[in-house]
């Protein structure tokens, strides 16, 4: 699985999450690879906001921004590109060694590195992800119940009753972070409803222009809502009562955050280039970049990079969000791609039954 989102070209459930085939659209589609290359940047950017001391309002109101669409567009097509999953034996162990062992590998790494820069009592605890690695976990669950949200009636809408029900519940537990499997699982049913019409329309000349005022008045009221409110909803890790408000807001939120993050995404990908780009190979790695780059904005941390003081002028802030988009660009790229291909894309046939002749 050499990028967050498996594109395998062929029929319905040819793969982990393969595309239903399309006469029109022989082959890989760059926008979709343009698409997830440049969320795995917003993705990086926005990690490396979090650890800026005093961000100021201005970052504050960029990373609300950001924060609205940037996890849900990447579940959305990957809940696209998982269309027609079949359970069936092969598909479910490409499952396991795409994301699963990954999984597996990625967190005794980040325990490693943890235990070897200053935490050496950090706990390996598989049930707990590291901050970035809750989105394997999750992606594997959402797949395993693709046939369930293929089958039901009012699949988006029965998925959003669910994710209310995590966000007005506060006592759901940590393991594999529940909490935001439940509340981003919208997006990928969503992301199965959407078929090549859907992302046609919204890369019209009238969408994208439509784009430009949304996206301002998107900016506006994250400017007005950083010091009105926390950005935790964002995350999606934890009940309403757990944010300090009443469990029934949670419900409430849950639409709204949904609405927001739909209209925020389709702006987004109105400007995502149709064409094939300097960026589209990097879009086939982007599953690299995101489990890699962790360690890059942690070790940048523990080495006390943010606290320069250039890092907290207006100059500095920028170049952050430049280094930070360069890193995970460099990340994505082929040559990084074949030195950890062995624990991204582990090859385990070795481990598998061969196959029974009648």
């Amino acid at each position: 699985m050499p990028s967050l989102i498996s594109r395998t070209p062929g029929p319905a459930g040819a793969g982990a999450g393969a595309p239903a085939a399309e006469p029109s659209r022989p082959g890989r589609d760059p926008f979709f690879d343009n698409a997830k290359y440049l969320a795995i940047v917003l993705v990086a950017m926005g990690h490396s906001w979090e650890p800026l001391p005093g961000s100021g309002r201005l970052v504050e109101t960029f990373y609300t921004f950001v924060y609205t669409f940037h996890m849900p567009v990447f579940i959305i097509i990957a809940g696209y590109f998982s269309r027609g999953l079949e359970l069936r034996s092969d598909r479910v162990w490409k499952l396991v060694t795409g994301l699963a062992v990954p999984y597996a590998v990625f967190e005794v790494g980040y325990t490693l590195f943890e235990r070897l820069t200053g935490s050496p009592q950090f706990p390996l605890s598989p049930l707990t992800p590291y901050w970035l690695l809750w989105f394997l976990p999750a992606l594997f669950l959402w797949r395993l119940t693709t046939p369930f949200w293929e089958t039901v009636r009012w699949p988006v809408a029965v998925a959003l009753v669910v994710a209310a029900m995590g966000a007005v519940t506060s006592n759901i537990g940590g393991d594999l972070q529940m909490q935001r499997i439940l509340q981003f699982l919208p997006y990928y049913v969503l992301g199965l409803q959407l078929r090549p019409a859907h992302f046609d329309l919204v890369r019209r000349r009238a969408v994208r222009i439509a784009s430009v005022p949304l996206c301002l008045v998107a900016l506006a009221a994250a400017y007005w809502a950083v010091p009105r409110s926390t950005t935790s909803w964002f995350f999606r890790r934890y009940g309403a009562e757990q944010l300090g408000s009443p469990a029934w807001s949670g419900a409430v939120v849950t639409l709204c955050l949904f609405t927001c993050a739909v209209v925020l995404s389709a702006c987004f990908l109105a400007w995502v280039p149709n064409r094939r780009l300097w960026m589209t190979a990097l879009g086939a790695g982007t599953l690299y970049g995101y489990l890699l780059h962790g360690f890059v904005i942690k070790g940048a941390v523990k080495l006390g990079l943010f606290e320069l003081d250039v890092v907290s002028t207006p100059p500095g802030r920028i170049l952050v969000s430049v280094v930070a988009a360069a890193v995970v660009t460099f990340l994505c790229s082929p040559p990084v791609r074949r030195v950890f291909r062995f624990a991204v894309e582990p090859r385990l046939g070795w481990a598998r039954t061969p196959k029974r002749t009648a």
